[in-house]
């Protein structure tokens, strides 16, 4: 039957889609589904070789004004720029994660410019904000780590590639800069160097300084440990530790060293700083080393060494007792010792010269477990004044043993108010008794708890045991010392310095000038330095060369410590020993209280390295044998045994240096080769205007 065909009005050719579409992919099928099989196997290459090949390995993450801050992706880094990219500010090792993969910028903060975040699953979250109103002409980054398994260690490591550091912690052989320093990784806290000699000692902030223009402040409150690996890097980490401990610090960058310094450095301490008895720097510090085993010889050792002193032509000066003296003479009779008993006509006619004796007596927050003192706390319940562990029993509190000068003792729970005003009583009255008003308070460093591996209070973790040493020390007077720092620069105190070897290296006479820099740039301007010689030996010193040297730097200092005295290395020295007293007194004095007046108002160092100067001279970094007091005298020492001439730097192109010896004038930034410093005197140039 022959097919009629109907005829189609409409002017658009009819279609059959359904048909047309079958028929299309019944004919394309196979091509359409190879196409597109192949355009998305060319999309993921694509896409993977975006990220892993033609990514670039640095990604600009977070910008300032001025600087940026950079990822690395080849090398886990995050440097420190500025923006156009001539200068590196600090570059900051993170690859202490699993080489798992090279992780992508992926910013989880992206809505917010000034923050960057990113996760490394089920490792570690990391959080980078621009704190760019944090001080003006500075920018600043605060970077936190926060571990995501307790068995994680969060570790950043700061490079040493053209960066001179200084700041941090005093070492047994301190250098300036630090990048020479070796010390093996440890909680970052004050420990005595007497018994850990590797430790971190004395003066300590959980502030760097680096000489590209870098500071570095780390959280205080969360527990660091710090390793330093010579002319590398140092590096820190958080402890292990079933607490998910944060790694967290700022890093802060400016236009040269000394202007971030000034910007951020010299706000360590927020509080008010306040001066101590500059009365003292006029006074002589002299180490009495009594062997006396009553009150009565400990006395006449003191009456004996304060004639010779006046023999001598020494003039007024502190004879510093230790503490085992002082406890002889709390124990003995006081009106005797006073002669408001009667005594004799030598007691009588004594009696002048023993009230002329400024004396210096040492206490410690420690009390040995046979003393009295301790037996009677038990006695009437006062445990608590102890630190102390709470029996898991019966709920009563047992104090906690430790090793003090040989014996075991205990330590004064500086949290107990009861306790602590007890302590104040007990030194208000031993001031009272002997008539004394210089006063230093040793043995604040070292934690009871951590030395027995015991887990302390969190209100005694770290270094808040030496913290609030430093308060009760500032509540006795601005007379009184204490033997380490931190946390503590605003108050009025001395410092006294750790002791030193009798010799030439940097862990003696060398160490001096490095220990003076870098206890001024974290605020300890009012230090007494260890006695002139050293003192760690238990003898004299019998080098005369060393003990000038030593001499002539003290006269510089704030003021002169003596253990050996002068008239045992006989009349030459003796006779420059007056001479130096008189120098230091006379001149360097009202040049420290003056500096000493802008550091309370400014926090400007009194004691200043050569770079304060000329802070942008590469020259001027790694000098650590010449130091500024304020910006207008430049000490250059000899440290060198057997030499009489040595070179020395002058600063600053812009002005003229004037030696104060013999009238010269030389030009700022001239290197003097050779220069003629003999024995009997020290270089010493006056800053003047060109």
């Amino acid at each position: 039957m022959p097919h009629t065909r109907t005829r189609n009005p409409s002017p658009i050719p009819e279609v059959t889609w359904d048909s047309g579409l079958k028929e299309m992919n019944e004919t394309w099928k196979g091509a359409v589904a190879c196409l597109g099989v192949a355009i998305f196997f060319v999309m993921t290459i694509g896409i993977i070789y975006w990220q892993v090949v033609d990514q670039p390995n640095k990604n600009w993450i977070l910008k300032g004004s001025f600087s940026g801050l950079i990822w690395d992706r080849r090398t886990h880094s995050l440097i420190i720029q500025t923006l156009t990219e001539d200068k590196t500010f600090v570059e900051i090792d993170v690859g202490n994660f699993p080489a798992l993969e090279v992780p992508f910028v992926k910013n989880l903060c992206w809505l917010n410019k000034t923050e960057f975040c990113y996760t490394w699953d089920s490792i570690a979250d990391l959080k980078i904000s621009l704190e760019s109103e944090y001080s003006p002409g500075t920018e600043c980054y605060s970077i936190q780590w926060i571990r995501l398994h307790c068995q994680v260690d969060l570790k950043d490591c700061f490079s040493m590639d053209n960066i001179s550091w200084y700041g941090g912690a005093g070492v047994r052989a301190q250098n300036w800069p630090i990048n020479n320093v070796n010390i093996a990784l440890q909680p970052f806290v004050v420990s005595n160097l007497r018994n850990n000699p590797t430790g971190f000692g004395s003066v300590l902030e959980r502030y760097f300084l680096g000489s590209s223009g870098v500071a570095l402040f780390i959280a205080q409150d969360i527990p660091v440990h710090i390793s330093i690996d010579s002319q590398k890097h140092f590096c820190l980490q958080t402890p292990l530790s079933t607490e998910l401990v944060p790694l967290q610090y700022m890093v802060c960058v400016g236009n040269n060293i000394k202007t971030v310094h000034q910007e951020v450095g010299s706000q360590l301490s927020e509080l008010p700083r306040e001066l101590p008895n500059t009365h003292i720097l006029r006074l002589p510090f002299w180490k009495l080393l009594a062997n006396a085993d009553s009150g009565a010889k400990v006395e006449r050792e003191l009456r004996t060494f304060f004639n010779r002193l006046k023999r001598h032509k020494l003039g007024e000066g502190v004879i510093s007792i230790n503490e085992h003296s002082t406890t002889i003479l709390s124990d003995m009779d006081h009106e005797s010792f006073y002669g408001r008993k009667k005594s004799t006509l030598r007691h009588i006619r004594d009696l002048p010269h023993v009230k002329l004796l400024n004396i210096s007596i040492s206490l410690s927050p420690y009390t040995s477990v046979d003393t009295r003192q301790f037996q009677t706390s038990l006695q009437e319940g006062r445990e608590d004044y102890w630190l102390s562990l709470p029996s898991k029993t019966d709920g009563y509190l047992a104090p906690l043993l430790t090793k003090w000068k040989g014996k075991f003792s205990v330590k004064l729970n500086i949290t107990n108010h009861a306790a602590v005003n007890w302590f104040l009583d007990k030194v208000s009255s031993l001031q009272a008794k002997l008539g004394v008003e210089y006063i230093t308070l040793e043995g604040g460093e070292g934690n009871p708890f951590t030395e027995q591996a015991l887990e302390p209070p969190k209100t005694l973790a770290g270094d808040e045991y030496i913290s609030l040493f430093a308060e009760i020390a500032a509540k006795i007077g601005n007379s009184s010392i204490i033997t380490a720092g931190t946390r503590s620069n605003h108050l009025p105190l001395f410092v006294r310095m750790s002791p030193l070897q009798s010799d030439w290296s940097y862990s003696g006479i060398k160490g001096i000038i490095p220990s003076i820099l870098h206890y001024s740039l974290l605020g300890y301007n009012f230090f007494i330095p260890d006695a002139v010689g050293g003192s760690l030996s238990s003898e004299f010193v019998t080098d005369e060369e060393l003990f000038i040297r030593w001499l002539q730097i003290a006269t510089f200092l704030p003021v002169i410590s003596f253990r050996t005295p002068p008239w045992v290395c006989g009349d030459r020295v003796l006779n420059l020993t007056r001479s130096f007293i008189l120098k230091h007194q006379d001149s360097v004095v009202p040049l420290i209280i003056q500096y000493a007046e802008e550091w309370a108002s400014q926090g400007r160092p009194v004691f200043r390295p050569v770079w304060w100067i000329s802070p942008d001279d590469p020259v001027t970094y790694t000098i650590d044998d010449e130091f500024l007091i304020g910006d207008e005298v430049l000490v250059a020492p000899v440290t060198e045994r057997g030499e009489v001439q040595r070179d020395i730097y002058l600063p600053g192109s812009e002005y003229q240096w004037m030696d104060t010896n013999n009238g010269k004038v030389f030009d700022g930034g001239t290197l003097l080769e050779n220069y003629s410093v003999p024995l009997e005197e020290v270089a010493v140039f006056q800053r003047r205007s060109s």
